[in-house]
């Protein structure tokens, strides 16, 4: 077999034009209020799981490793190098399944983004707030944009896309924080891409999981760093025919698109289709609960009240989260649809007080998510990755009476946003687990007056516990 090589790069040399040459003026305003309102929501996620035990291992672990301080943990006094605060920070913004996701590119994209451009930001002082934003923008662009030419069957065929796709958002995002020319734009996502990796086994109650998000931001922060040194990475990292990420990370070439790696490029923002979550498992969960949530203000019922609750979804739902429940630990049991209905009916929420230890193996949960079938829809699936969360969920209760429910998206998803006040109440109801009131304030008016910051190191020292 022959593998001739070919530098040939008009899809990674177009995304580093793009984030070379993205400036503030030239992104439209509803853009720039809703990365705001975007990274906001993804620092409450990041300080409410600073907390959280997996969070705990890699801060001790790493702060035994490394004597560096050049870089806040989030929500914690602890300090460390630029690459292990980004490792420790991704994980965090991932912690609980609180986090953003780009619905089409099935991408968690604060979380591989901000790390590593807040990292930058304590490196370089100085950043201003404007500056801060236009390299935001330019991380949140890419990750989605390499996921829609991927499509579902990246996710499908086992690989972690968050880790795998995130790594060019990171590194987008920091070689615009450096403001990397064009050439050394296309070697840091040529590094970051070589270090993609993430299998989905993760998600049946493994911590590393959350570990994913931390490890690709990391890898999009090296990325950036050492192709400011002159350190080179695979120029046509994503068109290669041998060993490119996309040839590699996909079975065959007729299942990506690399068209839609630079399609719509300044003028469809990709940004404005990253949807917020306001339960607190993964987002293919989202549409039945919001499903169930509906036909309860129709006709109340509870958890005893129900027979049997049938779920018609995509492929990927049916791969993702519909699983027979095992307990095996919070993340599986945050990833998994019959838990959470099961959650939901049983309390009327899922989000963070609904998932403790002491609940995973609960019986009475474990009975009523025994109640929940997840089936194909094959109908579903052929609409496309864009409609991969739609479910009809049907629910039979005991006393004979039928209820159906078709949702295509979640609750702020992004055609039907959250408002400010909104994305505002859960940062902050998350943040006061951690940071006093008034400094959770005083980050929400940093956040949202970001445009006004003289230096966006601000940003990381509110974030620190005093």
């Amino acid at each position: 077999m022959s593998h001739e090589a070919s530098a040939d790069n008009p899809y990674t040399r177009g995304i580093a034009e793009f984030v070379s040459g993205l400036s503030y003026e030239t992104i439209p305003p509803e853009v720039l209020a809703r990365i705001k309102l975007l990274m906001l929501d993804s620092l409450g996620c990041a300080i409410y799981g600073a907390d959280l035990e997996w969070s705990r291992i890699l801060q001790q672990c790493l702060g035994e490793l490394d004597a560096t301080r050049a870089c806040t943990v989030w929500g914690t006094r602890q300090r460390l190098s630029a690459p292990h605060a980004a490792l420790v920070n991704g994980t965090q913004v991932q912690g609980f399944e609180l986090d953003d996701v780009h619905r089409q590119g099935v991408l968690h994209v604060g979380a591989v983004v901000l790390p590593a451009l807040i990292a930058i930001a304590e490196l370089r002082p100085g950043m201003s707030g404007r500056e801060f934003l236009t390299a935001a923008v330019a991380g949140y662009e890419i990750g989605p944009r390499v996921g829609i030419c991927m499509g579902p069957e990246h996710i499908a065929q086992g690989w972690h896309s968050g880790a795998t796709l995130g790594v060019f958002s990171a590194a987008a995002g920091a070689a615009r924080g450096l403001k990397l020319d064009i050439d050394k734009t296309v070697h840091a996502l040529g590094i970051a891409g070589t270090q993609a990796a993430g299998l989905m086994a993760a998600q049946y109650g493994a911590m590393v999981k959350r570990m994913h998000a931390g490890r690709s931001s990391q890898s999009g922060l090296y990325g950036a760093l050492f192709a400011e040194a002159g350190f080179t990475g695979i120029v046509n990292v994503l068109e290669s025919e041998y060993g490119g990420f996309c040839t590699t990370f996909s079975r065959s070439t007729d299942r990506f698109k690399l068209t839609e790696l630079t399609a719509g490029l300044g003028t469809v923002w990709q940004t404005m289709g990253v949807a917020l979550k306001f339960y607190s498992c993964v987002g293919s969960n989202h549409t039945t609960l919001d499903a169930i949530r509906l036909m309860q203000q129709e006709r109340p019922f509870g958890a005893d009240d129900v027979a049997t609750v049938i779920v018609h979804g995509s492929q990927v739902t049916m791969d993702h989260v519909g699983w027979k429940y095992v307990p095996q630990g919070l993340t599986s049991a945050q990833l998994n649809l019959p838990y959470c209905v099961a959650t939901y009916l049983l309390e009327g929420d899922c989000f963070v007080d609904q998932f403790t230890e002491d609940k995973v193996a609960d019986p009475t949960r474990m009975k009523h998510a025994g109640k929940v079938q997840v089936r194909h829809d094959a109908e579903i699936t052929a609409k496309g990755s864009k409609f991969r969360h739609m479910v009809r969920v049907e629910l039979h209760l005991k006393d004979g009476t039928k209820m159906e429910r078709t949702v295509e998206a979640g609750r702020g998803n992004e055609n039907n946003f959250a408002t400010e006040a909104e994305v505002v109440q859960k940062f902050e109801k998350l943040a006061v687990h951690v940071l006093p009131r008034p400094q959770v304030e005083q980050l929400r008016d940093a956040m949202l007056g970001l445009e006004s910051l003289e230096d966006a190191a601000q940003i990381a020292r509110l974030m620190a516990k005093i």
